[in-house]
C-alpha cells in the first residue's frame, strides 16, 4: 500500500474564507458570521479565493458558484486537486439535481440553495466542523482500504480515482457492510438532500463505483438486493 501524501497546512481555528461577489450578501453573511464568533475573509474573485485558500488555509469554506475569473466548481476542484482538506460548502441560486451533483462531485461536502436563512446556514456549518474535527478512520472490508481524512481508497494495494460523489457512497456502503441500504437510505447519507424516488442516480454511481474498484464476478463486493437496494460483503 502507498505511503500517505505529505501532510499539508492545517486549518487554523475557526477562520471562515467567504467567496461570494455579491458584495452585500458577502458583507452581510461576514457580519454573522463574526457575530458567531468566527474569523470571517471575504473574497469575490474565485481566482484570488483559490490562491488565498491554498496559502493560507481556513477552517471552512463557503464558496459561490457563479464567480468571476474562476466559477465556484473550477475552483473547489483544483482546491481538492491542491491537497486542501478543509469542508467546502457551496452557497448557489442553482437548485437542479444536474448542479447539485456537480457541485458534490468537484469536491464540495455540502450544498446550501439561494436564498437561506442564516439560522440553516450555521447549523450546516456546524455539522460541518464538527465532522471534519473528527479522528480520521481507517475503513477495511476485505482487500478494500478506505481512509476518510484524506478520502483516499485502495483495493488490493492500488490507489482508486475516485469522484467526491464516488467516495462518498462507497464510505456510506462500507460503514454499514453487511446491511441491505435502500436507494432513499443511500441518497439520503451520500447526497444529504432529497432526490425524487425515481431518479437512478444511485443506480448510476454504483456502476461507476463497481467499474473503478475492479467489483468483477468472483471479486464482488457491492451486491444488489433486487427490488431494495445495495449491500456491501466481504465474501
Amino acid at each position: 500500500m502507498e505511503a500517505n501524501p505529505d501532510p499539508r497546512p492545517t486549518p487554523i481555528g475557526r477562520t471562515v474564507l467567504v467567496v461570494e461577489d455579491e458584495i452585500g450578501l458577502g458583507r452581510l453573511i461576514t457580519r454573522v458570521l463574526g457575530e458567531e464568533g468566527y474569523e470571517p475573509r471575504l473574497e469575490s474573485r474565485g481566482d484570488v479565493a483559490l490562491e488565498t485558500a491554498l496559502a493560507d488555509p481556513p477552517a471552512l469554506v463557503l464558496l459561490d458558484v457563479a464567480l468571476p475569473a474562476l466559477n465556484g466548481l473550477e475552483v473547489c476542484a483544483r482546491l481538492r486537486q491542491g491537497g486542501f482538506i478543509a469542508p467546502i460548502l457551496m452557497l448557489t441560486a442553482r437548485d437542479a439535481l444536474a448542479d447539485r451533483v456537480a457541485g458534490l462531485d468537484a469536491g464540495a461536502d455540502d450544498y446550501l440553495v439561494k436564498p437561506f436563512a442564516f439560522e440553516e446556514l450555521l447549523a450546516r456549518m456546524r455539522a460541518l466542523l464538527r465532522r471534519h474535527a473528527q479522528e480520521p478512520e481507517r475503513l477495511t472490508i476485505a482487500d478494500l482500504v478506505i481512509e476518510t481524512g484524506t478520502r483516499r481508497a485502495w483495493r488490493g494495494g492500488r490507489e482508486l480515482s475516485l469522484s467526491a460523489l464516488e467516495f462518498r457512497l462507497l464510505e456510506v456502503l462500507v460503514r454499514h457492510s453487511g446491511w441491505v441500504l435502500t436507494r432513499q437510505q443511500l441518497l439520503n447519507h451520500a447526497w444529504g438532500y432529497d432526490v425524487a424516488p425515481a431518479s437512478n442516480v444511485v443506480d448510476t454511481y454504483v456502476h461507476y463505483l463497481r467499474r473503478k474498484i475492479g467489483d468483477t464476478r468472483g471479486s464482488s463486493l457491492i451486491h444488489t438486493v433486487r427490488s431494495v437496494g445495495y449491500t456491501v460483503r466481504g465474501s
